[in-house]
């Protein structure tokens, strides 16, 4: 029977009092690239500290292919490749050096060490760039860099940390682009936190995190399917008195999410008519817009992402 890539059961952490995980379970199949989505908070650092081996959870489990995170550290990591949100390059040294250390950490060296710099560093893009220092390159050919020395033990697992941080849009499809291609060529399993909707929408499966707990699962297309129809957001002089009357007059959730009062509603163009005209005076503009990941977000947790 095939293991799941990343098997997260039960999984619950605490700092202290405060709680980071709530007994958060969820898998990752072999092949996917899935995203652990969150507002900062919400526990994805702490999920991702404890799936690299980084960090012992309070209770709970993590299995990277059937391997035990904590009891099996070190057959999990033989089994994965980690970038970190922060750099870990030596920006004094050029990126084939960087490479070469990594390596060593890896037990490579010689011509297996120079044929897997070679193949990692076409994957990602920087066959060319191999001389350079690592501190004359921009912020998104470092994140490349970080990507290559996490392949060069050709891992089947790749975790990465908010991998987009500080790039500009254009990095930011680059390294989106580099991942894509590692997972058809190479079969690699990508798990990535993320806290942008655009880059959580590209991947196959998301989770959803929260104040530490699991509020929603499953494809982009699947979540934003659950909730159905449209979104309307209502701006008005006194929402939070318009809101309950409105949910009474048309027997449909109306809540006040940052001060403006949220409906989701079947044919929301022809409900916008019959709402104005139910309650005149009272409403200042209303948006009509098709769901997204954020509107998920907001279905479950009842507040904004942000």
């Amino acid at each position: 029977m095939q293991h799941a890539a990343l098997a997260v059961e039960a999984l619950t952490h605490r700092f202290g009092e405060r709680l980071a995980l709530d007994a958060v379970t969820f898998d990752v199949r072999p092949g996917e690239i899935f995203g652990l989505l969150g507002p900062n908070g919400g526990g994805k650092t702490t999920l991702f500290r404890i799936a690299s081996t980084l960090l012992r959870a309070s209770s709970g489990r993590v299995r990277i292919f059937g391997a035990d995170a904590a009891a099996q550290a070190a057959a999990a990591r033989a089994r994965m490749g980690v970038v970190f949100q922060k750099p870990a390059l030596d920006a004094r040294l050029t990126v084939a050096e960087n490479l070469r250390h990594q390596g060593h950490l890896y037990g490579l060296a010689g011509d297996t060490l120079k044929r897997r710099s070679d193949a990692v560093l076409e994957a990602v893009g920087l066959t060319d760039r191999a001389g350079d220092f690592v501190a004359v390159l921009s912020g998104g050919l470092q994140r490349r860099v970080e990507v290559a020395k996490a392949l060069l033990h050709q891992p089947d697992l790749l975790l990465l940390d908010e991998p987009s941080t500080g790039l500009d849009p254009s990095a930011r499809r680059d390294i989106w682009e580099d991942l894509c291609r590692l997972r058809e060529r190479r079969g690699t399993t990508v798990v990535l936190t993320t806290h942008l909707m655009e880059e959580a929408s590209a991947c196959d499966r998301v989770a959803i995190l929260d104040c530490g707990r699991l509020v929603a699962s499953g494809t982009p297309a699947a979540l934003v399917s659950s909730i159905g129809g449209d979104v309307l957001l209502v701006t008005a002089r006194d929402a939070a008195s318009l809101a309950p009357r409105i949910g009474a007059r048309f027997e449909t959730p109306a809540e006040v999410v940052d001060g403006r009062i949220r409906i989701e509603r079947d044919q929301g163009h022809r409900f916008i008519a019959a709402l104005v005209e139910a309650f005149p005076g009272e409403i200042d503009a209303v948006a009509l817009g098709k769901p997204t990941l954020e509107d998920v977000f907001v279905h479950f947790t009842g507040r904004r992402f942000d």
